[in-house]
């Protein structure tokens, strides 16, 4: 054998070991990702959340967000088209991560009018109308009131006699835990299926949701 052979033979083995290292690198990142969003679900999934959307669709968005945050207000409607142009195959469950000053108690406002069906038409209006109550230097929560009122057949008595209910207080204490738990430290955070974002925006947003989507045709 020459030394022509010899090394192309051991350029070739280089190349398949190369090759095969590639691949079991590859593997055991995506096992680690597949075992992180398992770990991550039984925090996001909390019974009893707010939620829109097929609850057997290929793919789960779960959000955590504060109604003061002006990034959130950006990505709703964005999250409204995801969900509009993949019909059936995509489910939004809301979690709280109220980070601003005044922001609880638009989380209380927000649970107090889901026990009247209108949370997200409350949330809606929180969004739109964001700029006229939640300067971060000056935030005044209770002006939120005066565009709650334009919601059709929402009860502004009922829904202020609900806001200091137990159970509203309890979500935001199990919320706030499990952000920390799942190092959220800014809104809004995303997980899509279970795996958080690999960097923060609207087009990595899209891309891991497409990708999810694609495992599922």
């Amino acid at each position: 054998m020459n030394q022509k052979t010899i090394f192309i033979s051991a350029l070739s083995i280089l190349v398949l070991l190369f090759i095969a290292g590639t691949w079991f690198y590859k593997n055991a990142e995506t096992l680690k990702q597949q075992e992180l969003a398992t770990a991550n679900l039984a925090k996001l999934m909390r019974e009893g959340a707010p939620s829109k959307g097929d609850k057997n669709a290929n793919v789960t968005i779960v959000e955590f967000l504060d109604p003061a945050c002006g990034a959130c207000a950006r990505f709703h409607p964005f999250v409204k088209n995801l969900m509009a142009n993949n019909p059936g195959k995509i489910r939004v469950i809301v979690r709280y991560a109220p980070f601003h000053q005044g922001s609880d108690y638009m989380v209380k406002i927000l649970e107090a009018s889901r026990k009247q069906g209108k949370f997200w038409q409350t949330l809606e209006a929180m969004f739109v109308n964001q700029s006229q109550w939640a300067s971060h230097a000056n935030p005044q929560p209770n002006k939120i009131w005066g565009y709650l009122g334009k919601i059709e057949k929402l009860d502004l008595n009922k829904l202020g006699r609900d806001l200091n209910a137990s159970e509203i207080n309890q979500t935001i204490k199990q919320d706030l835990q499990d952000a920390t738990a799942l190092n959220v430290t800014k809104t809004p955070e995303f997980f899509v299926n279970g795996r958080p974002l690999p960097s923060f925006g609207f087009k990595q947003l899209n891309d891991l949701v497409a990708e999810e989507l694609s495992k599922t045709n």
